[in-house]
């Protein structure tokens, strides 16, 4: 995940008011059950020690959201009386939560906001194709290609002019297979799109499968139903998923190598809280893994205003990093403050094997060893 658009959250000192509104429920009722739920969202954040100003600003925003129709829901971070940012969520939070903290809690976002894989889907007959695109907030057109159009049908005769009419018929297929082929993948380059889904007849998409670059071989998939349909729409949902475990799964088993020690014992990757604060603080954290809900991940760390403020200890932050005043936060969330700070990249593990890696639930890929 490009942790860029968190930015604005480290230009404001804090604290922080983090909810996770969830709109996936659309009913007659809905506008209603929302109102009541900005009050109690409001009332909480005021019960953990939320300013007045900010209460109110976070239950302004949530009353925004009663008419909403967003699929999942959207994430807002408020200070002093205002919401600085709102990111929309790609996956349902199962419920809205509320959160009050020096940092704001930008952890869930890994979970509900960071993967969301872009399907390019070619939906293949005889005489071109149309492409759209696909993510978790919806579809949009992405242009299409026409092929020949004559010939395209075979005929059931055995006269020699109508095998020479079917072998015609034969190339205007194959010409037209490498034509969407090469349409796909000047598609596929500038939409920059994490898997392609082909769509037809098994002899037309195989036709468009073989003909596409090697490189785009491992992430195209030739979908077993047509379009469109319920049944399309779980391929297409099923394709995202794998895409999205395997790049975790990638990464763990980088992870994992980058842990066995070089001739000279040193390392490319780290686990557990003091030696990921150590390397937070000396920039060298190049992706951040978390594990959502694993112990480490909640454990409390001290911080002062700075990301380079880090440290397990208070004592350490107040004397070594020179913070006469510094405050606990979620480890997750103070590591994911200096993994913005240094242009690093995080992922969340949720749906990679195996479990009990990295140890604690939080691990670091390093950029020097």
């Amino acid at each position: 995940m490009d942790l860029e658009f968190l930015n604005p959250l480290y230009e404001h000192p804090g604290p922080w008011a983090s909810v996770y509104a969830d709109t996936s429920r659309h009913t007659e009722s809905t506008p209603d059950e929302r109102s009541l739920e900005a009050l109690s969202v409001s009332r909480n954040l005021a019960e953990q020690g939320a300013d007045e100003e900010t209460c109110r600003a976070v239950r302004t925003a949530l009353e925004d959201l009663r008419h909403s129709t967003e699929p999942f829901g959207r994430a807002l971070f408020a200070t002093a009386g205002t919401v600085v940012l709102d990111p929309p969520l790609t996956v349902a939070p199962g419920g809205t939560q509320a959160h009050w903290g020096v940092l704001p809690h930008t952890a869930p976002l890994l979970e509900l906001a960071g993967e969301d894989p872009v399907c390019l889907v070619a939906y293949i007959d005889r005489r071109g194709a149309d492409f759209e695109l696909r993510g978790a907030r919806g579809t949009q057109d992405a242009g299409a290609v026409a092929g020949r159009q004559w010939p395209v049908h075979r005929t059931a005769s055995s006269d020699w002019s109508e095998r020479h009419f079917q072998l015609r018929v034969e190339n205007t297929w194959e010409r037209n297979a490498a034509e969407i082929a090469d349409a796909l993948t000047v598609c596929e380059e500038e939409t920059r799109a994490d898997l392609l889904i082909l769509v037809g007849d098994d002899r037309q998409r195989r036709a468009v499968h073989e003909r596409l670059p090697q490189r785009l071989h491992p992430q195209t998939v030739e979908a077993a139903h047509g379009a469109p349909s319920r049944l399309l729409d779980q391929e297409v949902d099923q394709a995202r998923a794998d895409h999205t475990r395997r790049r975790a799964e990638e990464d763990l088993e980088r992870f994992l190598a980058a842990l066995t020690p070089d001739e000279e014992g040193r390392t490319g990757a780290v686990e557990g809280v003091p030696a990921l604060v150590e390397a937070a603080r000396e920039h060298r954290i190049a992706e951040l893994l978390v594990r959502p809900g694993a112990p480490d991940a909640r454990r409390e760390v001290w911080v002062g205003p700075d990301p380079d403020q880090l440290a397990v200890t208070r004592t350490e932050v107040r004397e070594p990093l020179g913070e006469p005043a510094p405050q606990p936060a979620r480890a997750d969330d103070a590591l994911l403050r200096s993994a913005v700070a240094t242009d690093a990249e995080a992922r969340s593990l949720s749906t990679a094997r195996p479990l009990d890696s990295p140890a604690g639930g939080l691990g670091a890929l390093l950029r020097w060893r």
